[in-house]
């Protein structure tokens, strides 16, 4: 909400401080269909051009996620490194095999059922079974592990961000497709310059608007939201290196404590818990 809220201010500042400065709403309000058409029909349609199907949905739901935020708080944090303590704790004292019956079949996992969010997680869910498979198939170098992890978290993050990538692209061409649509407008005031002064300042006034539009969406739409965006995904990667962190220190060798102690680490400042919360989720975790 806070994304929505910034956009009204920054549209109420400008507009606001034209009208009280004395600029009318008639001009602007004239031009601004006819140079929307122009600048938002030119945006979308390189958009289109520049991107898959399969990124174009994939913008349009990054879109939601920077106006919703990060989808993970201190409880997801809470909840996903008490479910590694039961999986690391497990694996050290009854070893691998016992975590089989949780990973070929997570949603009839005790364990993945007292973690509903965790379990309707498919990414993460399915990294947790993944490498703890691996661990069963005695692929159980931690460096090896470990490069494996990264490289996978690494492409994630990439793919994640193509969405913030692609409004940010489209944000730094709006101001080149407002100058478009100026020069369009000038086009068609010199094919009328036998009109007298008043119809040409009026015209020449909604040419200049696409250049208004054109920098306004850039740096004050496309650009923040992009930006947003980033910030989103970004934070939201910290959940998965939480699980790398934590399995990787599994295997070298650390007690189920001190795995998801490093774990906890990896989370964001705002959402870390503390060491005496986690201690009392890890304590009074129980799982049939």
């Amino acid at each position: 909400m806070i994304t929505l809220g910034g956009l009204v201010f920054v549209l109420a500042c400008v507009f606001g401080s034209y009208m009280v400065s004395g600029g009318s709403m008639g001009p602007l309000l004239h031009a601004i269909p006819h140079e929307m058409l122009t600048i938002g029909g030119a945006a979308i349609g390189t958009f289109v051009m520049s991107n898959s199907m399969h990124d174009v949905k994939h913008t349009l739901g990054g879109v939601a996620k920077a106006l919703k935020g990060a989808s993970y708080n201190q409880a997801d944090y809470v909840e996903l490194l008490s479910l590694l303590y039961f999986f690391v704790r497990l694996a050290s004292t009854k070893g691998s095999m016992a975590l089989e019956p949780h990973i070929e079949k997570p949603e009839e996992s005790a364990a993945f059922q007292k973690f509903p969010k965790i379990l309707g997680n498919h990414h993460a869910c399915a990294m947790i079974c993944d490498y703890l498979r691996m661990v069963g198939m005695n692929a159980d170098d931690p460096n090896q592990i470990e490069d494996v992890m990264a490289r996978e978290l690494k492409k994630t993050l990439h793919e994640e961000l193509h969405p913030a990538h692609a409004l940010q692209t489209m944000a730094d061409g709006l101001p080149a497709l407002g100058i478009v649509a100026a020069v369009l407008g000038v086009i068609k005031t010199m094919s009328h310059i036998n009109e007298p002064p008043a119809v040409l300042g009026a015209m020449i006034g909604g040419a200049l608007v696409g250049t208004f539009l054109g920098i306004l969406l850039a740096y004050g739409v496309a650009g923040p939201f992009a930006s947003r965006l980033k910030g989103v995904v970004e934070e939201e990667s910290k959940f998965f290196e939480v699980i790398r962190a934590v399995l990787v220190a599994h295997l070298h060798g650390n007690a189920p404590q001190v795995s998801v102690e490093t774990g906890r680490k990896m989370a964001p400042n705002r959402h870390m818990p503390s060491f005496q919360e986690l201690e009392s989720a890890v304590q009074n975790l129980q799982i049939a």
